[in-house]
Protein backbone atom coordinates (compact mmCIF):
# COMPACT_ATOMS: atom_id res chain seq x y z
CA UNK A 1 0.00 0.00 0.00
CA UNK A 2 1.51 3.31 -1.12
CA UNK A 3 2.00 6.10 1.39
CA UNK A 4 -0.80 8.61 -0.34
CA UNK A 5 -3.49 5.30 0.39
CA UNK A 6 -2.56 5.26 4.35
CA UNK A 7 -4.55 6.22 7.08
CA UNK A 8 -3.10 8.60 8.88
CA UNK A 9 -3.07 7.09 12.46
CA UNK A 10 -2.33 9.19 15.80
CA UNK A 11 1.47 10.30 16.35
CA UNK A 12 1.66 11.03 12.52
CA UNK A 13 2.01 14.03 10.45
CA UNK A 14 1.05 15.96 7.59
CA UNK A 15 4.36 15.53 5.95
CA UNK A 16 4.84 11.35 6.92
CA UNK A 17 4.27 8.79 9.12
CA UNK A 18 5.72 7.82 12.54
CA UNK A 19 8.33 4.92 11.88
CA UNK A 20 6.79 2.62 14.92
CA UNK A 21 9.78 -0.57 13.82
CA UNK A 22 12.44 1.41 14.10
CA UNK A 23 15.32 0.22 16.48
CA UNK A 24 15.09 1.77 20.18
CA UNK A 25 18.78 3.56 19.65
CA UNK A 26 17.13 4.82 16.22
CA UNK A 27 14.08 6.29 18.24
CA UNK A 28 16.69 7.53 21.18
CA UNK A 29 19.81 9.32 18.90
CA UNK A 30 17.34 11.97 18.12
CA UNK A 31 16.94 12.94 21.92
CA UNK A 32 21.30 13.13 21.84
CA UNK A 33 21.76 14.84 18.65
CA UNK A 34 19.17 17.30 18.94
CA UNK A 35 19.27 19.35 16.19
CA UNK A 36 20.18 18.90 12.46
CA UNK A 37 23.45 20.51 12.89
CA UNK A 38 24.19 18.06 14.97
CA UNK A 39 23.67 15.01 13.16
CA UNK A 40 25.50 16.09 10.03
CA UNK A 41 27.48 13.57 8.16
CA UNK A 42 29.56 15.00 4.90
CA UNK A 43 30.13 13.06 2.18
CA UNK A 44 32.41 13.77 -1.09
CA UNK A 45 32.00 12.50 -4.61
CA UNK A 46 32.91 11.86 -8.18
CA UNK A 47 31.87 10.26 -11.05
CA UNK A 48 32.98 9.87 -14.33
CA UNK A 49 30.37 11.27 -17.15
CA UNK A 50 32.03 11.10 -20.42
CA UNK A 51 29.51 8.38 -21.95
CA UNK A 52 26.89 10.49 -19.77
CA UNK A 53 28.02 13.88 -21.37
CA UNK A 54 27.60 12.12 -25.30
CA UNK A 55 24.01 10.47 -23.70
CA UNK A 56 22.99 14.52 -22.75
CA UNK A 57 24.59 16.29 -25.92
CA UNK A 58 22.10 13.40 -27.61
CA UNK A 59 19.05 14.21 -25.66
CA UNK A 60 19.39 17.78 -25.76
CA UNK A 61 19.64 17.19 -30.18
CA UNK A 62 16.37 15.22 -29.94
CA UNK A 63 14.59 18.47 -28.82
CA UNK A 64 15.11 18.43 -24.92
CA UNK A 65 16.74 21.52 -24.74
CA UNK A 66 18.86 22.27 -21.75
CA UNK A 67 18.85 19.10 -20.57
CA UNK A 68 21.31 19.17 -17.70
CA UNK A 69 23.03 17.66 -14.98
CA UNK A 70 20.63 19.06 -12.48
CA UNK A 71 18.00 17.00 -13.89
CA UNK A 72 20.29 14.06 -14.05
CA UNK A 73 21.02 14.13 -10.30
CA UNK A 74 16.99 14.42 -9.63
CA UNK A 75 16.42 12.10 -11.59
CA UNK A 76 18.75 9.85 -9.69
CA UNK A 77 18.34 10.64 -6.76
CA UNK A 78 14.25 9.83 -7.16
CA UNK A 79 15.11 6.42 -8.79
CA UNK A 80 17.39 5.57 -5.38
CA UNK A 81 14.24 6.20 -3.69
CA UNK A 82 12.74 3.28 -5.18
CA UNK A 83 15.63 0.90 -3.72
CA UNK A 84 16.31 2.79 -0.63
CA UNK A 85 13.27 4.91 0.58
CA UNK A 86 14.77 5.00 4.08
CA UNK A 87 16.68 8.30 2.28
CA UNK A 88 13.11 10.03 2.03
CA UNK A 89 12.80 9.88 5.94
CA UNK A 90 12.95 12.74 8.14
CA UNK A 91 13.11 13.92 11.92
CA UNK A 92 10.88 16.28 13.60
CA UNK A 93 10.02 16.74 16.73
CA UNK A 94 12.82 14.30 18.10
CA UNK A 95 10.95 11.46 16.35
CA UNK A 96 11.90 9.73 13.20
CA UNK A 97 9.15 9.77 10.10
CA UNK A 98 8.91 8.18 6.98
CA UNK A 99 7.71 11.17 4.17
CA UNK A 100 4.39 10.86 2.36
CA UNK A 101 5.99 12.33 -1.06
CA UNK A 102 9.22 13.58 -2.56
CA UNK A 103 9.52 16.92 -2.59
CA UNK A 104 12.74 18.29 -4.01
CA UNK A 105 13.78 21.86 -3.35
CA UNK A 106 16.22 24.06 -5.73
CA UNK A 107 17.11 27.74 -5.20
CA UNK A 108 16.30 29.37 -8.61
CA UNK A 109 17.58 32.89 -9.75
CA UNK A 110 14.98 34.98 -11.64
CA UNK A 111 17.90 36.15 -13.97
CA UNK A 112 21.74 35.57 -15.03
CA UNK A 113 23.55 38.45 -13.10
CA UNK A 114 24.97 38.41 -9.93
CA UNK A 115 22.44 40.40 -8.08
CA UNK A 116 19.44 39.07 -9.77
CA UNK A 117 16.77 37.70 -6.90
CA UNK A 118 17.17 34.09 -5.58
CA UNK A 119 13.87 31.82 -4.37
CA UNK A 120 12.97 28.43 -4.36
CA UNK A 121 11.55 25.97 -6.17
CA UNK A 122 9.68 22.93 -4.85
CA UNK A 123 8.51 20.33 -6.82
CA UNK A 124 6.87 17.18 -6.08
CA UNK A 125 7.83 14.20 -8.05
CA UNK A 126 6.05 10.19 -7.92
CA UNK A 127 8.68 7.40 -7.76
CA UNK A 128 8.00 6.36 -11.28
CA UNK A 129 9.33 9.78 -12.86
CA UNK A 130 11.56 9.43 -15.28
CA UNK A 131 14.29 11.42 -16.37
CA UNK A 132 11.73 13.07 -19.07
CA UNK A 133 9.02 13.80 -16.21
CA UNK A 134 11.87 15.18 -14.36
CA UNK A 135 12.86 17.60 -17.38
CA UNK A 136 9.22 18.99 -17.99
CA UNK A 137 8.46 19.47 -14.22
CA UNK A 138 11.51 21.27 -13.29
CA UNK A 139 11.57 23.34 -16.20
CA UNK A 140 7.74 24.18 -15.60
CA UNK A 141 8.84 25.52 -12.11
CA UNK A 142 11.47 27.10 -13.28
CA UNK A 143 9.79 29.27 -15.85
CA UNK A 144 6.51 29.95 -13.42
CA UNK A 145 9.27 31.61 -10.91
CA UNK A 146 10.68 33.78 -13.62
CA UNK A 147 7.97 34.48 -15.35
CA UNK A 148 6.14 35.78 -12.13
CA UNK A 149 6.91 38.84 -9.64
CA UNK A 150 6.83 36.83 -6.42
CA UNK A 151 6.78 33.26 -5.56
CA UNK A 152 5.03 31.62 -2.47
CA UNK A 153 8.18 31.43 -0.64
CA UNK A 154 8.67 35.10 -1.16
CA UNK A 155 5.54 36.16 -0.68
CA UNK A 156 6.01 34.28 3.03
CA UNK A 157 9.12 36.45 3.79
CA UNK A 158 7.75 39.48 2.90
CA UNK A 159 5.05 39.33 5.08
CA UNK A 160 7.26 38.40 7.98
CA UNK A 161 9.45 40.73 7.27
CA UNK A 162 7.20 43.28 7.87
CA UNK A 163 6.65 42.56 11.23
CA UNK A 164 9.05 44.78 13.33
CA UNK A 165 12.45 42.58 14.74
CA UNK A 166 11.48 41.99 18.19
CA UNK A 167 8.09 40.63 17.11
CA UNK A 168 9.63 38.70 14.52
CA UNK A 169 12.02 37.31 17.18
CA UNK A 170 9.05 35.63 18.84
CA UNK A 171 7.55 34.82 15.98
CA UNK A 172 10.16 32.79 14.54
CA UNK A 173 9.60 30.72 18.23
CA UNK A 174 6.58 30.27 17.68
CA UNK A 175 6.95 29.17 13.90
CA UNK A 176 9.06 26.91 15.31
CA UNK A 177 7.12 25.52 18.42
CA UNK A 178 4.30 25.28 16.18
CA UNK A 179 6.34 22.68 13.92
CA UNK A 180 8.13 20.91 16.30
CA UNK A 181 3.95 19.73 17.69
CA UNK A 182 3.04 19.19 13.63
CA UNK A 183 0.43 22.66 14.48
CA UNK A 184 2.35 24.14 11.72
CA UNK A 185 -0.59 24.99 8.94
CA UNK A 186 -0.09 22.99 5.25
CA UNK A 187 0.05 26.29 3.38
CA UNK A 188 3.21 27.33 4.74
CA UNK A 189 5.12 23.85 4.65
CA UNK A 190 3.89 23.76 1.38
CA UNK A 191 6.26 27.11 0.65
CA UNK A 192 9.04 26.85 3.05
CA UNK A 193 12.66 26.10 1.84
CA UNK A 194 13.64 24.31 4.80
CA UNK A 195 10.85 21.40 4.86
CA UNK A 196 11.18 18.69 1.72
CA UNK A 197 13.03 15.29 0.83
CA UNK A 198 16.35 17.22 -0.61
CA UNK A 199 17.90 20.55 -1.77
CA UNK A 200 19.82 20.66 -4.56
CA UNK A 201 22.56 23.15 -6.16
CA UNK A 202 23.73 23.53 -8.89
CA UNK A 203 27.66 25.19 -8.53
CA UNK A 204 28.23 23.89 -11.83
CA UNK A 205 26.45 26.64 -13.37
CA UNK A 206 28.20 29.18 -11.59
CA UNK A 207 31.48 27.94 -12.88
CA UNK A 208 32.70 26.53 -9.61
CA UNK A 209 33.01 23.60 -8.12
CA UNK A 210 30.69 21.82 -4.98
CA UNK A 211 31.02 23.19 -1.05
CA UNK A 212 29.50 21.28 1.73
CA UNK A 213 26.69 22.77 2.50
CA UNK A 214 24.86 22.97 5.95
CA UNK A 215 21.70 21.47 6.30
CA UNK A 216 19.18 23.71 8.52
CA UNK A 217 17.88 23.21 12.37
CA UNK A 218 14.52 24.90 10.91
CA UNK A 219 11.89 22.19 8.88
CA UNK A 220 12.70 18.97 8.10
CA UNK A 221 15.30 18.50 5.08
CA UNK A 222 17.25 15.72 5.56
CA UNK A 223 19.76 15.80 2.45
CA UNK A 224 21.81 18.83 0.90
CA UNK A 225 23.56 17.75 -2.44
CA UNK A 226 25.37 20.48 -3.99
CA UNK A 227 27.91 19.64 -7.76
CA UNK A 228 30.08 21.63 -9.32
CA UNK A 229 31.31 22.42 -12.53
CA UNK A 230 32.56 19.36 -15.35
CA UNK A 231 36.18 18.80 -15.47
CA UNK A 232 38.48 17.08 -18.27
CA UNK A 233 41.18 15.46 -16.60
CA UNK A 234 43.71 13.51 -18.78
CA UNK A 235 44.56 9.83 -17.49
CA UNK A 236 46.27 6.35 -18.74
CA UNK A 237 44.18 3.60 -20.17
CA UNK A 238 44.67 -0.09 -19.88
CA UNK A 239 47.39 0.17 -22.81
CA UNK A 240 49.47 3.26 -20.87
CA UNK A 241 47.50 5.90 -23.70
CA UNK A 242 46.54 8.89 -22.70
CA UNK A 243 42.84 9.80 -22.72
CA UNK A 244 40.89 12.93 -21.62
CA UNK A 245 38.07 12.09 -19.32
CA UNK A 246 34.98 14.23 -18.32
CA UNK A 247 34.26 14.18 -14.40
CA UNK A 248 31.45 15.90 -12.02
CA UNK A 249 32.27 16.17 -8.12
CA UNK A 250 29.32 16.42 -5.80
CA UNK A 251 28.92 16.96 -2.04
CA UNK A 252 26.41 15.27 0.00
CA UNK A 253 25.64 16.74 3.54
CA UNK A 254 23.33 14.30 5.35
CA UNK A 255 21.21 13.69 8.17
CA UNK A 256 22.81 10.51 10.26
CA UNK A 257 19.55 9.98 12.16
CA UNK A 258 17.07 8.82 9.70
CA UNK A 259 19.20 5.50 8.52
CA UNK A 260 23.02 4.09 9.24
CA UNK A 261 26.20 4.49 7.58
CA UNK A 262 25.82 0.86 5.51
CA UNK A 263 22.26 2.16 4.23
CA UNK A 264 23.87 5.76 3.13
CA UNK A 265 26.54 4.18 1.53
CA UNK A 266 24.16 1.75 -0.86
CA UNK A 267 22.30 4.60 -1.63
CA UNK A 268 25.41 6.66 -2.78
CA UNK A 269 26.60 3.27 -5.00
CA UNK A 270 23.35 3.60 -6.53
CA UNK A 271 23.58 7.07 -7.01
CA UNK A 272 26.63 7.30 -8.90
CA UNK A 273 25.19 4.11 -11.11
CA UNK A 274 22.71 5.79 -12.37
CA UNK A 275 24.62 9.11 -13.29
CA UNK A 276 26.51 7.09 -15.06
CA UNK A 277 23.69 4.76 -16.41
CA UNK A 278 21.30 7.50 -17.44
CA UNK A 279 19.54 5.38 -19.92
CA UNK A 280 18.18 3.80 -17.19
CA UNK A 281 16.31 6.55 -16.13
CA UNK A 282 13.86 6.44 -19.41
CA UNK A 283 12.07 4.25 -18.41
CA UNK A 284 9.76 3.80 -15.31
CA UNK A 285 11.54 1.46 -12.17
CA UNK A 286 9.97 -2.40 -12.64
CA UNK A 287 10.12 -1.91 -8.35
CA UNK A 288 9.51 0.24 -5.72
CA UNK A 289 9.87 -0.75 -2.55
CA UNK A 290 8.25 1.27 0.17
CA UNK A 291 9.79 2.00 3.87
CA UNK A 292 9.08 0.02 6.56
CA UNK A 293 6.24 0.37 9.32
Amino acid sequence: MSANNRHRRLGDRKEGRRLRTITPLMAFTPFIMIDRNDACNQFAGSVEISETDRWLRAKRAEGYKGLGMVHLFIAAYIRVLCHLPGLNRFVSGQRVYARNNIIINMMVKRGITVDAEETCAKVEFEPTDTIYDVYRKMNAAVEEIRSSDDSGTENAARILMGIPRLVLKLAVKIIKFLDYFDWLPASLINVSPFHGSMIITDLGSLGIGPIYHHIYNFGNLPVFLAFGAKRRVTELDRHGQPVEHKYVDYKIVCDERICDGNYYASAFKYLRYYLKNPHELERAPEKIIEDID
